[in-house]
């Protein structure tokens, strides 16, 4: 099948079916044996980025709007727009193989237009690349929701905000030092030809200065090291690990905290990784084995503590609260166009109903450490305020660590901030 035909039904996947991008992916391309994988994810993450705005020169172009019952063709020509515009493949390579998809996905009369509309990009690009657009919402390619709520929280940074959003996102490496010491891993990437720098912030991060796949990284399937972005390699740090704890990962899928919590402390009473979604579970389970590390994986809703729940409270809880993800963007354009405001108050209702359940199991003197990748205060610095409210027991624990800024209900990472995922950490103790 044409890498093209499948780029497409991806589209059609995430934009209609509302199916997250990583996942229309790893569903379509399971069975698919072509080399062109690279290709389809560069055209599906950069066409998503800029979807906004790419839709927009499309009906800058054309007559009409394209019929809904022929979404295929539209999804088509924007990834054409897409890769004319952003990407270095010849204009007559482009405009020839999305013309010679239409007989594939059976729209031979449609030929004409998507010749007519490339070409005339091609020839007019200096036009419709400056369009006096109506709104921010277009020339930045983010909802006007999402634009009003980063404005609304953080005036004076939202505009580095969408930058970022916007930009690539870069590959941080999480070294297992319980095989290698950092610096002895870093040779060994020299000696594979792929540049690399320690971080700073991450007592066991590495920054590759170039994204390379996982089968040229040494050691990967040894378990040397775990792919991870920097913010959320400082949850295992933030905890505060002592041998002989018992420690619990609320809603830990895909598994990447909790492989960092027993590489931190393999000496820990017990550890449990707690998740209800059966496929990002699976996740957990291959990230361990990998790893050869050993928990005790539990598939279900961790509010429903009769079903899981033996009793013994915790010394520590990390909780990575399901959020908007809007800290993440950058890994996950898709957000921009799957996420609304609504969602974030839905959500919200569930972040607080899940710390309740774990503030429960918590022993006193224990630390449950929240923990988002949104940006939004309504799911970060309000949902402490709120919860501290409740409960005069619950005591805030001051982060000293250099990243991030201090807000009085923890610590927040601006997405980009030392070239950073949006992260949100606040440590808070049962006195």
């Amino acid at each position: 099948m044409s890498s093209r035909v499948i780029t497409i039904q991806i589209m059609r996947e995430v934009l209609e079916k509302k199916i997250p991008l990583k996942i229309a992916i790893n569903n379509k391309l399971i069975t698919y044996k072509g080399k062109e994988v690279g290709l389809i994810k560069e055209t599906l993450y950069g066409t998503l980025r800029w979807y906004i705005k790419l839709e927009y020169i499309l009906n800058q172009i054309i007559e009409k709007p394209i019929k809904k019952k022929d979404s295929l063709l539209k999804y088509l020509i924007i990834i054409g727009l897409y890769q004319l515009k952003y990407m270095r493949i010849p204009d007559h390579a482009v405009v020839s193989e999305t013309v010679s998809v239409c007989e594939k996905i059976k729209m031979p009369w449609a030929k004409n237009l998507v010749n007519a509309v490339l070409r005339r990009y091609i020839r007019e690009s200096s036009k419709f690349d400056t369009i006096p657009y109506k709104d921010k919402t277009i020339e930045l390619a983010h909802p006007k929701w999402l634009i009003e709520a980063i404005k609304k929280d953080w005036p004076e940074d939202w505009e580095k905000i969408i930058v970022a959003n916007n930009n690539h996102p870069p590959m941080y490496l999480r070294v297992n030092q319980r095989h290698y010491k950092r610096e002895e891993y870093l040779k060994k990437l020299k000696n594979a030809g792929i540049p690399a720098d320690i971080t700073i912030h991450s007592a066991d991060g590495i920054l590759l200065k170039k994204p390379v796949g996982v089968e040229k990284l040494p050691g990967f399937d040894k378990g040397d090291i775990s792919i991870q972005e920097l913010s959320a390699q400082l949850a295992a740090e933030l905890l505060d690990l002592q041998p002989n704890q018992n420690v619990l990962d609320a809603c830990a899928a895909p598994g990447g905290k909790s492989a960092h919590i027993l590489e931190k402390e393999p000496k820990l009473k017990n550890f449990v990784a707690i998740e209800k979604d059966k496929i990002r579970a699976k996740k957990i389970y291959s990230t361990f084995k990998r790893l050869k590390l050993n928990g005790t994986i539990i598939i279900n809703d961790v509010k429903n503590t009769n079903d899981w729940w033996d009793g013994e409270k915790f010394d520590r809880i990390l909780f990575d609260a399901p959020c908007s993800a809007t800290g993440v963007i950058r890994r996950n354009p898709d957000i921009k166009i799957l996420r609304t405001a609504k969602d974030v108050i839905e959500i919200n209702k569930v972040q607080m109903k899940i710390i309740e359940t774990l503030w429960s199991l918590l022993k006193n003197n224990g630390l449950l450490l929240y923990a988002t990748c949104s940006i939004l205060k309504i799911e970060n610095a309000n949902i402490i305020k709120e919860f501290t409210k409740k409960h005069p027991e619950c005591k805030i624990k001051s982060i000293t660590s250099k990243w991030g800024l201090e807000t009085n209900y923890g610590k927040q990472i601006l997405s980009g901030q030392d070239n950073m995922d949006g992260f949100f950490y606040a440590c808070l103790s049962k006195s």
